[in-house]
């Protein structure tokens, strides 16, 4: 008897005063099922829950306050009890171009990056989002890869950058955002339970019921992780950044590619497509005098035969500390004719944000 007085009164405590701060869960971490069953253990009806999640993840409220259909008694049960981790805008920069960069510091006060990518021409708006703090992948060329990883961010992390950048693109353009990447800092296939819940999130009708053709997930080249995308029948598009089309240069630049060779990849991929039919895209960073030549040309040419590929060729922004330069623009055309004289789809990215740390984890990396 004396143990269920206590206990009781541990919960009436908690209901009047509510938890210590980091007792607190993040309720965006709750599916709506263990919502339902947490709502309920206050005292509220089923429905309340449902009514929260929609708050959550459609109308992409970040404080209880702002859940007005909601009784105040609610709302401050809510506050006693649960924390809305979101991110905060840390720095902005806008480049003249129109590419937008933004620094946001999470709840623990670490600092990631997104990245908005205008193209009003085309109606096209990008937001490119990242998915770790740092990574582990230290590849030469990258300003995130001279920072370890810390942790992979939350499904809700993913979903706010989306949401903070479109308010953005909205702001600046009078235009939502129309494609997502997942191509910021850290690796998303070593992320990949927070990625594919961020992307339900933003795909599902509960959400923000975006269409998964308009997403893109990028990776530096994980062959099991690609077999299991296509395991689990994602409906998303695919990038591998591939930046170098033989083994010795990808060495050089991707240590990923000591255990993730060239081969290694193909059949991933060749695995993925069959099973997928997704759309496949290669990254490829032209560097000075390293991978712009016609022989590499032609090994890229190579890697196009068994699956449909899209090859995106970038300009490079340098970054301090980093020795790797920018190939000469014709150089580039030179190479990108050589691709497009035997059929392959090819599309040139000029430099974005010059001006700006537009660079991955170049902002980030300042702190």
């Amino acid at each position: 008897m004396a143990s269920r007085k206590m206990y009781g009164r541990h919960n009436l405590t908690t209901y009047l005063y509510g938890m210590d701060q980091s007792e607190k869960q993040d309720i965006r971490k709750y599916t709506l099922e263990t919502l339902i069953t947490a709502i309920e253990d206050l005292g509220e009806k089923k429905f309340r829950a449902k009514q929260i999640h929609e708050w959550l993840w459609k109308k992409s409220a970040l404080s209880f306050e702002e859940m007005t259909n909601l009784s105040k008694d609610l709302r401050i049960k809510l506050a006693a009890n649960f924390v809305i981790n979101a991110i905060v805008a840390d720095k902005v920069q806008i480049s003249t171009d129109g590419t937008i960069k933004s620094r946001f510091r999470l709840h623990d006060g670490h600092l990631i990056e997104s990245v908005l990518i205008p193209v009003p021409a085309d109606n096209r708006f990008t937001v490119c989002v990242s998915s770790q703090v740092g990574c582990s992948l230290t590849c030469k060329f990258c300003a995130t890869g001279q920072m370890k990883r810390v942790r992979n961010l939350d499904a809700s992390e993913i979903y706010d950058q989306v949401v903070l950048v479109n308010q953005q693109a909205m702001e600046h353009f009078g235009h939502p955002i129309t494609n997502i990447v997942y191509m910021g800092m850290g690796e998303p296939l070593l992320a990949y339970r927070e990625v594919m819940e961020s992307i339900q999130h933003l795909t599902m009708p509960y959400g923000l019921d975006m269409s998964p053709r308009r997403i893109t997930i990028s990776t530096a080249g994980i062959a099991k992780m690609i077999k299991r995308l296509a395991d689990d029948a994602s409906k998303v598009n695919l990038a591998l950044s591939l930046h170098a089309a033989d083994d010795l240069k990808r060495d050089n630049i991707m240590p990923i590619n000591e255990q993730n060779n060239l081969a290694t990849l193909m059949d991933a991929l060749k695995y993925y497509y069959r099973h997928t039919r997704n759309r496949i895209s290669y990254e490829y960073i032209a560097f000075n005098n390293f991978n712009e030549s016609l022989e590499d040309a032609a090994n890229l040419a190579r890697l196009c035969k068994d699956f449909p590929v899209r090859i995106n060729i970038i300009e490079y922004n340098p970054i301090d500390g980093v020795s790797f330069l920018k190939a000469d623009e014709d150089r580039i055309d030179q190479f990108a004719q050589h691709l497009r004289d035997q059929e392959i789809m090819v599309t040139v990215r000029r430099s974005r944000g010059k001006d700006i740390d537009a660079a991955c984890g170049q902002l980030a990396n300042k702190e």
